[in-house]
C-alpha cells in the first residue's frame, strides 16, 4: 500500500513549510507568501518546488554559490529525513530547478528587497551615527556572470585595445549604512552603463537626518541636487577640476562655495548651489595625495567642524567592506554568476542582497546583545555558523518545531532502539550558536559571543 506524503498536524505537507533558518526568521513565510500574491507568483497549481520554496531556494543559491543546484536544493531539505521517507520526497532535476525559478521570475525578489531591507542601526548602534546624523555612503562595483550570448547582449563585456573580458559583467550601485553594512537600495544596469546614471535612482532614497559620503567620480550638480533635495546631508570628495572658488571664508579654514551645472552658469553666475568646501592634507601618511577636497552641505562649521569631517570622510570605506562581503565572503572570489538568463541573474542577484541582509541584520542584533560595534564581528564567521544551521530543517514561525518535532518521534516510535530522537539531539547543538529559527531577540544572546571575533581571527 503506498505510504501517504509526510504532513504536519494540521494537514500541512511538510515541504510547504520549509523555513531556512536565518532566512526565515528574517524573511517570515506569512510575509513572502504576501509578496507572491501582490505580484501573482503565487503557485496554484500543487507542485514540488512550491514558489515559497524557491524563493529560500534562491537565497541558499547565495550561501552556497560553489555548489551544484541540485545539491544546493538536497542540502536546503536534507533535514527533513527523519520526516520523510525516501520515497516521498525527490529532488528536482536541474531543468525543474530552472523551470519553477523561471515561473517565480525576478519580481517576488525585488518586492522582498524593497519591502524589508532598510537601515536597522538604533541610537544604540555603535560606529552607526555622527552627532545626529546616520552614516551612509554610495558606490558602484561589478560582478560577472555566465558566459551566454544573453548575458553579452543585456550586461555587455569589458574589452580593451587588446582583448575583451573572459565573462559579461554587470554593473550595480547601492547605498550602505556604514555602521552595520546594510546595502539597503541597489541599482542595476549594464557595464557600459555609468555610475553616475545608476546612482540617480539610488540617491532618492536618502532620508532626513542621514548623512551620505561619496567619492569624487559622483560630485557632479545633477546628482548632488537629487541627492540634496531629499533633506540628507552630503559629504562628497571633490576632483581637483571643479572650480570651487572661495566665496566667504570660514572660522576653520573652509570655506562656502557655489556648485554650477555648467561652465557657462559659473561665468554667468548663474544656478548656482551654495556648497561648503574643505580642503585639507594627510601629513606623514606614506602614499597620500598632495590634498583632498571635500564638498558639504553642511554650512555652519559649529553644526561640523572641518577636521571632523575631514577625519569622518574616510567612514566611506566601509561600503568597499560591505561589496566584499558579497563578492567574496559570501559569493567566492573569482566566482561568477550561474544563471545563464539576464532575467535569472537578477533574480540570483537580489537573492545575494537578501542573504547578505538576513546574515547582517543576525550580526546587528549579536552586536547589540554584547554592547560592541557590529565592525567589531567576523562576517566570515557569522556566514560559516548560518551555513551549518540552514540545512538543519526547522518549520517556519507559522508552524512551531515542538510540534513537527513530536510528530517525528510519534512516527519513530518503536524503531529508535532506545535512541534520542533527532530533535532531542541536535538541541543541545542549537544551544552552541545562533538559534537561527526563531522569531525571538533573545536567540541571539545565546550565541553571539561565538561571533564575537575579530576579522583577523577569521
Amino acid at each position: 500500500m503506498a505510504r501517504r506524503p509526510s504532513r504536519l498536524p494540521d494537514g500541512t505537507r511538510v515541504v510547504d513549510a520549509i523555513g531556512v533558518g536565518v532566512l526565515s526568521k528574517t524573511y517570515p513565510l506569512g510575509g513572502i507568501k504576501e509578496v507572491l500574491a501582490a505580484t501573482k507568483k503565487e503557485s496554484i497549481r500543487t507542485r514540488s518546488l512550491p514558489a515559497h520554496v524557491v524563493v529560500y531556494y534562491v537565497m541558499a543559491l547565495a550561501l552556497c554559490s560553489q555548489t551544484a543546484t541540485q545539491e544546493v536544493l538536497r542540502w536546503l531539505v536534507q533535514g527533513i529525513g527523519w520526516l520523510l521517507h525516501p520515497s516521498e520526497y525527490k529532488t528536482a532535476s536541474k531543468s525543474g530547478i530552472t523551470q519553477a525559478r523561471q515561473r517565480l521570475g525576478v519580481e517576488p525578489l525585488k518586492k522582498m528587497y524593497e519591502k524589508w531591507v532598510k537601515p536597522i542601526a538604533e541610537k544604540r548602534t555603535r560606529g552607526a551615527w555622527y552627532r545626529n546624523w546616520l552614516l551612509v555612503a554610495v558606490d558602484g562595483s561589478t560582478a560577472a556572470v555566465a558566459d551566454t550570448a544573453e548575458n553579452e547582449r543585456e550586461w555587455g563585456r569589458a574589452s580593451n585595445q587588446r582583448s575583451e573580458a573572459g565573462y559579461p559583467t554587470l554593473r550595480f550601485v547601492s547605498l550602505v549604512e556604514t555602521g552595520t553594512h546594510v546595502l539597503f537600495a541597489t541599482e542595476l544596469g549594464g557595464y557600459h552603463d555609468s555610475e553616475i546614471t545608476l546612482a540617480e535612482s539610488v540617491v532618492k532614497q536618502l532620508q532626513a537626518e542621514m548623512l551620505c559620503l561619496a567619492d569624487r567620480q559622483f560630485l557632479c550638480y545633477r546628482l548632488w541636487h537629487l541627492a540634496a533635495a531629499t533633506g540628507a546631508d552630503l559629504l562628497w570628495r571633490a576632483k581637483k577640476a571643479p572650480q570651487l572658488s572661495c566665496w566667504r571664508r570660514l572660522k576653520d579654514g573652509s570655506y562656502l562655495s557655489y556648485l554650477y551645472p555648467t561652465t557657462r552658469d559659473r561665468k554667468r553666475q548663474r544656478k548656482g548651489m551654495v556648497v561648503r568646501v574643505i580642503d585639507y592634507r594627510l601629513e606623514g601618511i606614506a602614499g597620500s595625495e598632495a590634498s583632498y577636497r571635500l564638498v558639504t552641505t553642511i554650512l555652519n562649521p559649529d553644526q561640523a567642524s572641518a577636521q571632523e569631517l575631514a577625519a569622518l570622510y574616510h567612514e566611506r570605506w566601509e561600503i568597499e567592506l560591505a561589496l566584499g562581503e558579497c563578492k567574496t565572503h559570501l559569493r567566492g572570489a573569482r566566482v561568477v554568476l550561474r544563471s545563464k538568463t539576464p532575467e535569472l541573474v537578477r533574480q540570483e542577484f537580489y537573492g545575494y542582497l537578501l542573504t547578505h541582509f538576513a546574515i547582517r541584520g543576525l550580526m546587528h542584533e549579536a552586536a547589540l546583545q554584547a554592547d560592541i560595534d557590529p565592525d567589531e564581528l567576523s562576517f566570515l564567521h557569522a556566514v560559516r555558523v548560518i551555513r551549518r544551521k540552514v540545512g538543519q530543517f526547522v518549520i517556519s514561525p507559522q508552524r512551531r518545531t515542538c510540534r513537527t518535532a513530536s510528530a517525528g518521534v510519534a512516527r519513530n516510535s518503536g524503531r529508535t532502539g532506545g535512541k534520542q530522537s533527532w530533535a532531542a539531539r541536535t538541541a543541545r547543538s542549537e544551544t552552541e550558536d545562533f538559534q537561527v529559527s526563531g522569531p525571538s531577540s533573545q536567540t541571539v544572546s545565546s550565541g553571539h559571543h561565538r561571533l564575537c571575533r575579530r576579522h583577523t581571527n577569521s
